[in-house]
């Protein structure tokens, strides 16, 4: 009875034992066929730095600003009598803008003739007077008291008439001013005064403003640091300038367009700001379609110098740490991914040119750096821009994208 009751403890123990055997003998073959078939190294774009000549181009906010501006005011008191133009729109010198009641103007030019006559007539007077005396007096036939009386008299007359003539052009100016013109050529605003208007009885006032915006000033600042470092490269002879004395702009407006046509830089401030430490420049532009405006917001693209052997790399390759740091990944000549610490300068286009920290023929990894880590093996591939890559037709070999070439993209 006892053998019996051993008798499926028994069995139960062979079972274990094969199935123990079984195990081992499926793990060994597992991983044997593990170690065949481990996957390769992933693949990640790169880029193999070369150097190349690049224009040293510094993108700096700034404002537009019209080259003349003229604000219209009333030189003398009266009554708006006629708006001449209209708002908003293009004037000529000279065009006639506002009309001042001329009545009072007009009569005080009257007058001030009238007072011009009657002393042009005294002035006739007393120098015929004076012209008979003169024989008189040398014939002892008058005083010479009387002669000299006659000179004084003929003198005064002539004083007279000098200021009935300084009244008279002074009338005729105020007569002149009750009707405003442009002063120069530009595009008018709006009106700040309606006909009915009393205007000029205190002080001057300002009736419309004219503004020329073609050409059209663009002011912008830099800050003295970059002019510093960029004053150190060209006497180091890294850097060439564009042309002596001179640099080429263009303009980024508002919402990112470029603006078609480039202008030219006139002058830098030799004052520099005591709060922002930056330095104004000033550059023009033509406005032949007064697409620009003043007040208007644009970004200053200025062509400083040329680098004969600039290192760059596409912007998102660059990494930038907590404490502003900059780095990029390079694949080592092992295939090992190293962190590498930059120093980026100016940006060209979507690049940054790098200063310090990379040397010719380093590969740096532009597309899927998120998916590997320092130290990692991956196989290198060349980069495609996402702008270059031309859409194809799915093969069945290339339906599903191979590990590491979805991109790497955020």
């Amino acid at each position: 009875m006892q053998r019996k009751r051993r008798s499926p403890y028994l069995l139960g123990a062979v079972s274990l034992a094969a199935l123990l055997a079984l195990s081992a003998c499926g793990k060994g073959n597992g991983g044997a066929e593990q170690g065949a078939g481990a996957p390769p190294p992933m693949e990640i774009g790169t880029i193999t730095v070369a150097p190349s000549k690049e224009v040293i181009v510094n993108e700096l906010p700034g404002r537009l600003q019209a080259t003349r501006i003229a604000e219209v005011r009333a030189r003398v008191a009266g009554i708006v009598l006629q708006r001449a133009f209209r708002e908003g729109s293009d004037v000529k010198a000279g065009q006639l803008l506002f009309k001042i009641d001329p009545a009072p103007f007009q009569a005080d030019y009257n007058s001030a003739r009238a007072n011009l006559q009657r002393d042009e007539a005294n002035l006739y007077q007393a120098r015929m007077l004076a012209e008979r005396y003169e024989p008189l007096v040398k014939a002892n036939a008058v005083s010479r008291q009387e002669y000299d009386n006659a000179v004084a008299a003929y003198k005064q007359a002539q004083a007279a008439v000098a200021a009935s003539k300084a009244a008279l052009d002074r009338a005729k100016l105020n007569l002149d001013y009750a009707t405003v013109t442009a002063p120069i050529s530009g595009r008018i605003g709006r009106a700040l005064v309606t006909e009915g208007a009393l205007v000029g009885q205190s002080e001057v006032t300002p009736l419309a403003t004219i503004q020329r915006l073609d050409p059209i000033y663009a002011n912008f600042t830099q800050s003295v640091t970059q002019l510093s470092q960029l004053r150190e490269a060209f006497d180091s002879g890294k850097i060439k300038q564009v042309s002596p004395n001179e640099a080429r702009v263009s303009l980024v407006l508002e919402d990112g367009t470029r603006y078609p046509l480039t202008g030219k830089l006139l002058f830098s401030d030799v004052t520099v700001d005591q709060t922002t430490g930056q330095v104004t420049l000033r550059a023009e532009f033509p406005n032949p379609k007064q697409v620009l405006l003043p007040g208007m917001y644009v970004r200053v693209r200025v062509e400083q110098g040329i680098d004969e052997a600039a290192i760059t790399v596409p912007q998102q390759a660059v990494q930038r740490g907590p404490n502003g740091d900059t780095s990029v990944l390079v694949v080592g000549p092992e295939g090992k991914v190293q962190p590498r610490v930059i120093q980026t300068g100016a940006a060209v286009g979507d690049r940054w040119i790098v200063t310090q920290g990379l040397q010719a023929n380093d590969v740096v990894i532009v597309e899927g750096f998120q998916k590997v880590r320092p130290g990692a093996v991956v196989k290198p591939v060349p980069w495609k821009p996402a702008a270059a890559a031309t859409p194809a037709a799915p093969t069945p070999a290339a339906a599903q994208p191979a590990a590491g070439q979805d991109g790497g993209k955020p």
